[in-house]
């Protein structure tokens, strides 16, 4: 297998602009030393990208910048700790020699950790407002796609292992704070009652709820492979619960929601409480083009209509940032069958690294 590919940075925010040709005649020895081959493309404004190749295929480009920004990308398939020591050196090099040559007339010096790229273990997953967050994974738990999703459990050292679903973290084992939002944050008595919920395959809400003494629980997951494999492996989130499809106060139907939602209406089934653990919220503001929000809307009126009077229904949204996907969230609950309200809290899921916004709806009771 080829080696992963290691990408060092290394950026200099001057405090004026820059005599891009000194810079250049101050950097240029320390990448000669190296024995790296030099090309350099200049424009008359724009300044110069300098490039250094090595003959094992490594690289570095240097970007001088005339408003006085200098940045330096480096890039080696040497992941062992010799080339990693190799990659600091030059590095600490190029910071010393920029420090004599500008005395102090610099902002700011950063050299972010070096992100690995084509690595065996994939450890940067975006959050859902677009930032890159480094995980501290350690291993690819499970790796397999079913006809609705790849599905992926990692080992974190700090979170434990770590549910993906086609490149979303979904849940941890750390995560016991998300179950708990979207339950109620424990201010909900779920002793005798009827409870449905949509998704959740990772079986963390069923477990929590099994141990509150509902009356029944059905739990509806289109995906056998999700619950095969958290059955196995994320078993500090579930514990034994998804060991079978059917206890002494639940059900796991292994079918699509929608079908199931439209059965219980029909029939007059209703619920005390529904939770659906399907999706957060869009992240695209166009609902009309969008159809995960056509598919949100329709969870959404099919459960009013399986909820009880006095029920009420839990869901995530999405990210705090998110203010106008999450308000267009609330507009949406304007335009159900039966008028509705809401609130909403914030809580901190460990493994998201980002405050996470969940939903509490209800019937509005309509004066008789």
């Amino acid at each position: 297998m080829a080696a992963a590919a290691r990408h060092s940075t290394l950026d200099f925010l001057l405090g004026a602009t820059a005599d891009c040709n000194a810079v250049l005649k101050a950097l240029q020895p320390i990448f000669q030393e190296q024995g790296m081959t030099e090309t350099v493309h200049n424009w008359e404004d724009h300044g110069y990208l300098v490039t250094y190749i090595k003959k094992n295929g490594s690289f570095a480009n240097l970007r001088i910048h005339p408003h006085g920004l200098v940045l330096v990308d480096l890039q080696s398939y040497n992941d062992h700790v010799k080339g990693r020591e190799e990659v600091d050196q030059l590095l600490n090099k190029v910071e010393e020699r920029m420090k004599e040559l500008f005395h102090g007339n610099i902002k700011r010096v950063k050299r972010l950790p070096a992100i690995l790229r084509g690595g065996v273990i994939d450890r940067y997953w975006p959050t859902a407002d677009g930032r890159l967050v480094e995980y501290d994974i350690d291993e690819v738990v499970y790796d397999e796609d079913s006809p609705f999703q790849n599905i992926k459990i990692l080992h974190s050292k700090q979170f434990g292992n770590i549910l993906i679903l086609s490149g979303d973290v979904n849940l941890a084992e750390s995560d016991l704070a998300y179950t708990q939002a979207i339950m109620g944050s424990g201010k909900e008595d779920y002793t005798g009652k009827e409870v449905l919920i949509l998704g959740g395959g990772d079986g963390g809400i069923l477990y929590e709820i099994v141990k509150l003494k509902p009356k029944m629980v059905t739990m509806v997951e289109i995906d056998q492979m999700v619950i095969d494999g958290c059955r196995k492996h994320m078993r500090k989130t579930c514990g034994d619960v998804l060991d079978n499809l059917k206890g002494e106060c639940y059900q796991v139907l292994i079918e699509d929601c929608i079908p199931v939602l439209k059965r219980y209406a029909k029939e007059g089934r209703m619920f005390d409480y529904v939770i659906n653990d399907l999706t957060a919220v869009p992240i695209s503001t166009s609902p009309e083009e969008d159809s995960t929000w056509e598919f949100l809307r329709l969870i959404l009126d099919l459960s009013m209509k399986v909820l009880k009077q006095d029920g009420k229904y839990f869901t995530q949204g999405n990210c705090i940032n998110l203010t106008d996907a999450l308000t267009l969230y609330e507009e949406q609950l304007g335009r159900l069958y039966c008028p509705v309200e809401f609130s909403k809290e914030t809580v901190c899921v460990p493994s998201y690294m980002e405050l996470w916004v969940f939903y509490t709806i209800w019937k509005k009771q309509t004066d008789i």
